[in-house]
């Protein structure tokens, strides 16, 4: 399958963009978020693919950044998620909006999408939550291998981890500075800043 597409964008469309590389021209659709950040024509642009395979042929989802194609894909593993669901979602949240969504249980952020219904959007969080809650875990696992345990980093760092699962720079340096006690390791600090953020 394709995993991008690198070519000179020759039109913009309503929903879906065409691009030509090698000769041939791609027909891909986008969600609307992308459409103000995309190059004018003529220019070079590269483009992550999803294709989808349906009776009638195949049709190329396309997003500007690997971020928002994983999210996608991972919309479409939820029994009842289309692809046209998928690219409302992908459309009105943002990936790290949305991985926050799912981890705090805010199925409102997800009725607020054109075409997503309660128990649509209930049904997103039950079947994506543990996914998302082991790769925030790795996340974390990561960055503690990879930083000291010096007092004067471990605020910086449980900022870090923090802004890494989606959170602002400002949520996370609040939080932070509420749960930080000097004899508390970097992964205790971000425990409780995540209870924290969460209550």
């Amino acid at each position: 399958m394709l995993a991008y597409i690198k070519g000179i964008l020759q039109a913009v469309k309503s929903d879906s963009v065409i691009v030509e590389t090698g000769g041939l021209g791609f027909n891909i659709t986008m969600p609307l978020s992308a459409f103000d950040k995309l190059p004018q024509t003529g220019s070079e642009v590269r483009i992550y693919t999803y294709t989808h395979i349906r009776d009638d042929g195949w049709v190329l989802y396309g997003f500007l950044n690997d971020d928002e194609l994983k999210m996608f894909e991972k919309l479409l593993k939820v029994s009842g998620v289309g692809p046209k669901a998928a690219m409302s979602l992908v459309s009105n949240i943002s990936p790290s909006h949305f991985g926050l969504a799912v981890l705090s249980d805010d199925a409102d952020a997800f009725v607020k999408v054109p075409g997503i219904g309660k128990k649509t959007a209930l049904r997103i969080i039950l079947e994506l939550k543990d996914m998302f809650k082991k790769e925030q875990g790795r996340e974390i696992k990561g960055l503690l291998a990879s930083t000291g345990e010096k007092p004067e980093n471990k605020i910086n760092d449980a900022v870090s981890a923090l802004m890494m699962l989606g959170y602002s720079s400002q949520q996370a340096n609040t939080a932070v500075s509420s749960v930080y006690n000097s004899e508390k390791d970097l992964e205790t600090i971000i425990r409780d800043a995540l209870k924290s953020l969460a209550g």
